[in-house]
């Protein structure tokens, strides 16, 4: 029996106690910016298990076609030293539109096209696209999202992790069809993201004095060159350079060994398809690691041991392709085992960038992610003339190399991240950011 209150008033009504948010309670918009987040990722290793069936039907040499890494991450690269005054000149909405209609557009001519060398230009411009787009998703899905921005990383990482995983699998059972099927796909699914967030997604109303904070906050267009004299920045962006070269070694040339493989061992049947099964587990491994297993590694042993333990780990990996470079299940199974480290290695080598400077967090990651770019971008264009002058094997042990090189590199500039791991450890919104920029290779 309730006790009356002094002075003969009521009892107080009992407060409803509010509902939990739900991840899966969203505006449409957000739903539609995730969408598009999981096909762009689909479309960087959607054109993998396609590479030997293009080379086949255009004539076209193993070294040729890997240049479809080559072009694309070299654009993306260069783009990402503009991005974030391109989006701070623009605005988030209308830089996701303008990635978008690029990718939907440079997709489809691909599809079309009737020579490798059209290919090769066409994925310049889908890599351009899609530097607009990533340096800029997840902002906007954190405005647009509800239940706060932990709610919204969630499903941004939920969306990348799809898209890495995905990609490999779409690519293998459309260009078991033709080798045209991943690029009209990805066109014809951007297409409906674009129009999807055209139609949800409004711009945030500003008053007179945000809109001006705004303007006087962007950077400048010049920024990303600048912070290059960033000691650290500089230092942790060429360890990016050297790992990265290792890993589109493994990611762009592999391909052409498993095939051989394959043949060798009597597989008549194994193409796109297949590869991209292989490709499908290599991406799962890598997405897993990277959302639940990095962080959980990082906070425990730090970033620094984390950075040196995984390279070590891929320099073996690469090592080992070279020494089993005429086993397909040898192939498969160290290619695969590779992408437990590699999630792990992207997520902290882009946290430490993240923790190592006092720039700003768009300005640090869109830099190191341009150089970083860079460095994946040359490793498909000389691995196939190595391979062809010194071996199948070759390219991996080169690759190897380069990431000993990044250890070296790394171990050099310890007196240059005395910050690193010297803050409190990043926010679920850098960690998100770490994997985005790890990611997006």
């Amino acid at each position: 029996m309730p006790v009356p209150s002094p002075g003969g008033a009521r009892p107080a009504a009992r407060t409803a106690t509010p509902r939990k948010a739900s991840i899966l309670r969203q505006p449409t918009a957000v739903w539609a910016i995730a969408f598009a987040c999981a096909i762009s990722f689909m479309g960087i290793g959607l054109v993998d298990p396609i590479l030997p069936a293009i080379s086949h039907e255009l004539g076209a040499s193993s070294g040729q076609t890997m240049l479809l890494f080559t072009s694309y991450l070299f654009i993306t690269g260069i783009a990402m030293f503009f991005t974030s005054w391109v989006s701070g000149l623009l605005g988030v909405r209308w830089t996701l539109v303008l990635g978008l209609i690029l990718i939907v557009a440079f997709a489809a001519f691909a599809g079309l096209s009737g020579t490798v060398d059209e290919i090769i230009g066409f994925r310049a411009g889908w890599g351009l696209g899609n530097a607009l787009f990533i340096s800029t998703a997840l902002a906007a899905i954190v405005g647009a999202a509800s239940g706060g921005s932990r709610q919204a990383i969630v499903l941004y990482e939920a969306a990348l992790g799809v898209g890495m995983a995905v990609g490999p699998l779409v690519g293998g059972a459309l260009g078991s069809i033709s080798w045209r099927g991943p690029f009209f796909g990805t066109s014809a699914l951007m297409a409906i993201a674009l129009v999807a967030i055209l139609v949800l997604l409004r711009a945030p109303k500003q008053s007179a004095a945000e809109r001006a904070a705004a303007r006087a906050s962007r950077p400048s267009f010049t920024a990303s060159f600048r912070a290059l004299r960033n000691p650290a920045l500089l230092a942790l962006a060429a360890v990016a350079f050297f790992y990265n070269f290792g890993f589109f070694v493994l990611l762009a040339y592999s391909p052409y060994p498993m095939e051989a493989a394959a043949k060798a061992a009597g597989m008549t049947a194994f193409g796109a398809h297949e590869l991209g099964l292989v490709f499908f587990g290599w991406g799962l491994a890598l997405a897993v690691t990277s959302v639940l297993v990095a962080p959980v590694l990082t906070r425990r042993f730090g970033l620094r041991p984390v950075l040196f333990t995984m390279l070590g780990g891929l320099t073996v990996c690469l090592a080992l392709l070279g020494v089993f470079v005429g086993s397909f299940t040898g192939l498969v199974v160290v290619i695969v085992v590779s992408g437990l480290l590699l999630g792990i290695m992207n997520t902290a080598l882009t946290e430490a960038v993240m923790e190592a400077t006092d720039l700003p967090r768009n300005v640090a990651s869109s830099t190191y992610s341009a150089v970083r770019f860079i460095g994946g971008a040359i490793a498909p264009a000389v691995a196939g003339p190595i391979a062809a002058g010194l071996g199948a094997a070759a390219p991996y042990w080169i690759g190897a190399a380069s990431l000993v090189v990044s250890i070296i590199v790394l171990a050099s500039v310890g007196h240059l991240l005395h910050r690193v791991g010297a803050t409190p450890h990043e926010s679920a919104a850098g960690e998100a950011q770490a994997i985005t920029a790890g990611d997006a290779v």
